[in-house]
């Protein structure tokens, strides 16, 4: 989760947050370079004293600064276009989650697994343990197995949500009359928060999201004793 003065993005805990980290730091660096030529260039106008009087055109430059912005943007488009195409796959999921957001709360399903249905809601300030998360604690969290496969299917009961965690780099929009699916694969064991990113109606504070990543044995034990 996100902590105090973290200017940085979360820890990774997924192979398609690692690859949305390497997308950023490589379109970041593009931006600094291009910062530090035309600062450059700029600073450099304020003390040059050429002129030319007879100058009316100059083909070659501008040629270049039409060319060369176009090659920059190559350089972001590809990465871009191959991490869209990656987000979208889904491969042979292990387990299938349905979530259907609410004003203002979330209820989940494991259709897979004896249809085991839950609604998740955050837990309030004052009934909150000494050790929990104010505002990011929910009272039924979801409970989903490592190293395994998963799809995620997303739709809305009232108005448009959004399912997002960012450290597994998921981000699903829920939409009434629609099911929008995407998947993710947790690589290490932990909890995961993550919050409504939609403004979901008059007096929406939040809709928090908490999974809890454990082996797959103790997933298997966690359905058995459902």
């Amino acid at each position: 989760m996100s902590t105090w003065a973290n200017l940085n993005l979360q820890d990774s805990a997924s192979p398609l947050m690692e690859q949305l980290i390497f997308f950023h730091d490589h379109a970041l660096l593009i931006l600094v370079m291009i910062t530090v030529l035309v600062g450059y260039l700029m600073f450099m106008l304020f003390f040059n004293s050429y002129v030319n009087r007879f100058l009316l055109h100059g083909q070659l430059i501008e040629m270049i600064w039409t060319i060369l912005p176009a090659i920059i943007l190559l350089f972001i488009a590809f990465p871009s276009l191959r991490l869209l195409y990656l987000l979208d796959e889904i491969n042979e999921p292990s387990v299938t989650l349905k979530t259907i957001g609410h004003q203002w709360y979330w209820s989940y399903e494991y259709s897979d697994f004896n249809n085991i249905e839950f609604d998740s809601y955050m837990i309030p300030s004052n009934e909150l343990a000494t050790d929990g998360f104010r505002l990011l604690d929910v009272d039924n969290r979801i409970i989903l197995p490592m190293n395994s496969q998963i799809r995620i299917l997303v739709t809305a009961a009232d108005v448009i949500h959004s399912w997002t965690i960012p450290a597994l780099g998921v981000k699903v929009d829920g939409t009434p009359g629609r099911l929008n699916q995407t998947n993710f694969f947790i690589n290490r064991p932990g909890l995961f928060f993550g919050q409504c990113s939609e403004i979901c109606g008059a007096n929406h504070s939040f809709m928090p999201i908490v999974i809890e990543s454990v082996p797959v044995n103790y997933f298997i034990k966690w359905i058995s004793s459902n």
